[in-house]
């Protein structure tokens, strides 16, 4: 099981009210929201290995050389007195002090957490879900790690309609139902159509709908791309206009879209503990920051 951390203590920051803090009066509601999530995905589905995949840059300067609004308008522009102006991903400002506290309490239970210098978390699960040799269940907010799901090698996506225990279970018969593709199409289809949650363009005129019928028509990008240059191919001339005219883009949209498949990640234990890593550390953890009942419940998960 391959956690998009970031994606699901971002759901439980907003799906658990800020009344819920620490001794000390900080709000501790993203930790304890993951850790009950972690606790009811352990509960339910009982993987062997369990990897929390992190952020270790949100916005990779590669992606940015290639397509510079990937996630622009996230970005929060800030000029401290004296300084060069900087940019920081815009948080709740309750939220980012939650993160260190929960990759402390990851840490001392055990629960591998991983990521790597220059690549986002999808990277991280796009890397870890080619190499796993069984199934994968991949539990993220995010549709655009729907381009990983194989039925082939039992690879699918748990997306959380409400909290994680209510599930949409991704396969290639829903992403066939509902958007015509199958796992992977779905990296070209997303950046035909554009996704303004990620800052790409997409082409103009061209919507989801169209984006599944060119690739029905003709295969992959690769094929659409082929066919608006050929015109011996049926293609209406408005949108051969528009594919040859975003040719640059199209370029160099699928190394920006589709998840790295080839991160350099540091060895590690990805299975699951059944006791914590560094008991006296957790207690530390638990008692500062109040962890109480989600902290017990996801412990008493890991023991049975």
């Amino acid at each position: 099981m391959l956690l998009d951390t970031a994606s699901l203590y971002f759901r439980a920051y907003f799906g658990v009210p800020d009344t819920v803090r620490a001794p000390d009066g900080t709000p501790v509601n993203a930790v304890r929201g993951l850790l009950d999530f972690i606790a009811r995905l352990v509960q339910d589905h009982h993987p062997d290995d369990l990897v929390a995949c992190m952020d270790f840059d949100w916005r990779p300067q590669w992606r940015v050389d290639l397509i510079p609004t990937y996630k622009a308008h996230r970005v929060a522009e800030e000029e401290p007195p004296g300084e060069a102006t900087g940019f920081v991903e815009e948080v709740p400002d309750t939220l980012s002090p939650q993160v260190p506290v929960i990759e402390d309490v990851l840490d001392a239970l055990g629960i591998a957490r991983v990521g790597a210098a220059g690549y986002e978390a999808d990277d991280v699960i796009g890397t870890l879900a080619g190499r796993a040799a069984g199934p994968v269940d991949i539990v993220t907010g995010d549709r655009d790690l729907y381009q990983l799901v194989d039925d082939a090698r039992g690879v699918r996506v748990l997306y959380p309609l409400k909290g994680v225990g209510t599930l949409q279970v991704v396969d290639e018969a829903l992403l066939r139902e509902k958007y015509g593709v199958d796992g992977a199409g779905y990296a070209d289809l997303a950046l035909l159509r554009g996704d303004p949650s990620d800052g790409l363009p997409g082409v103009p005129g061209i919507g989801e709908k169209t984006a599944a019928k060119l690739l029905a028509a003709h295969g992959d990008l690769a094929g659409i791309v082929a066919a608006a240059a050929d015109p011996a191919v049926r293609m209406t001339p408005a949108q051969r206009k528009r594919l040859v005219e975003a040719g640059p883009y199209l370029a160099v949209a699928p190394k920006v879209v589709r998840v790295a498949s080839d991160v350099p990640l540091a060895p590690f234990d990805a299975a699951l503990p059944a006791e914590p890593r560094d008991p006296m550390t957790l207690e530390e953890l638990a008692e500062r920051w109040g962890l109480g009942g989600s902290l017990q419940r996801l412990l008493t998960v890991l023991a049975d």
